[in-house]
This record gives C-alpha cells, sequence and structure tokens, in this order.
C-alpha cells in the first residue's frame, strides 16, 4: 500500500469544497483542484457547451476517474495535499449512474489518504458546472460519505460554519497527525 500525506476534501455539489480549497491553496498548501470542473474548463475552452461535454454521464464519470489516476500517480507522496474530491469519489457518482464501481474499490485498496474530511452541505446553489438537481446532490451527499467509510476512513465532519473556521478545523486535524 502506497504511504502518502495527502488529505480529501469531500462533500456533495454545493458543500464549499472549493472555496476551503482555494483557501488552503493560499495558505501555502499544494491543492488539486476538482478534476471534472478541470475537465468542464477545458472542454469549455474547446467551444463545447457543459451539456455536450456531460450528454453521457457514464463517459463523463470514466474521463474524470482516469485524469484523477493519472493526477495521482505523478505526485509527491511525501508532501501535505489537499484534493477537491479524490478517486473515492468516483465510486458515487458511478452509483449514480448505474456504473458498477467494483474496478474503483479494487484501485483504492491499493492507495489510502490520511484524512477525509467530509463539508456538510449549504444551501444548493447551482452553477456553469453543477448538472445535478436537489434530489441528486443530497443522494451524493449519502453515497460520498458512505463509500469512504466502506473502505475503511474514519470520515471527519466538517460542520457547516466559516470559511475561516472550517480551514482552522481541518488544519487542526492534520497537525494532530
Amino acid at each position: 500500500m502506497r504511504q502518502n500525506n495527502w488529505y480529501v476534501i469531500t462533500g456533495g455539489p454545493s458543500s464549499g469544497k472549493t472555496t476551503v480549497i482555494n483557501k488552503l491553496s493560499k495558505s501555502g498548501y499544494i491543492v488539486i483542484p476538482e478534476t471534472a470542473r478541470v475537465l468542464i474548463d477545458k472542454e469549455i475552452s474547446k467551444g463545447k457547451t457543459v451539456e455536450e461535454i456531460r450528454k453521457n454521464e457514464a463517459e463523463f464519470q470514466r474521463k474524470v476517474l482516469e485524469m484523477k489516476i493519472e493526477i495521482e500517480n505523478n505526485l509527491p507522496k511525501d508532501k501535505i495535499i489537499f484534493f477537491d474530491r479524490a478517486i473515492p469519489d468516483s465510486i458515487a457518482y458511478y452509483q449514480i449512474c448505474g456504473i458498477d464501481p467494483k474496478e474503483i474499490m479494487e484501485l483504492c485498496q491499493k492507495r489510502k489518504y490520511r484524512k477525509i474530511f467530509f463539508l456538510e452541505p449549504l444551501p444548493f446553489e447551482k452553477d456553469y458546472a453543477r448538472t445535478e438537481d436537489k434530489q441528486t446532490v443530497n443522494n451524493l451527499n449519502e453515497l460520498l460519505k458512505e463509500c469512504y467509510e466502506n473502505l475503511g476512513y474514519e470520515v471527519i465532519n466538517i460542520l457547516v460554519m466559516s470559511i475561516k473556521e472550517r480551514v482552522k478545523k481541518i488544519l487542526a486535524e492534520v497537525k494532530r497527525n
């Protein structure tokens, strides 16, 4: 099993992950942005619409997983790195799409993260990249937490509070390592 110094910030859409990741980045930490957003932004820059990019959601999720694997394979294991979603998040997204996540579960047995931080949901806000409805967001919230717990992780809940307080709590947990 690969030992690393990596931490995951997860939670459903509109839980504040990107805001927390950006704050960690401004504080000097290495962060990996949400892969799905990176892929969407890349495709939009080529002239595609979000509807075209996510027309086949299963294919989109497979591309996201491939990108996550490639990114993780090229990162230093000794550095503290925060992920806005990691490979196990794809289990929940595969389940939402009706794809068997067995291949991801096997992959996740070979990779471990130091700690998993689950951000409790904020009021849902649609944006250019979010195609989920409220019911899907609720399902994802449950599935995301469940998938990490099923992989044997203790999931640390980060309640709704100011960004500053969320980051402070996360960093306090990292220091307890």
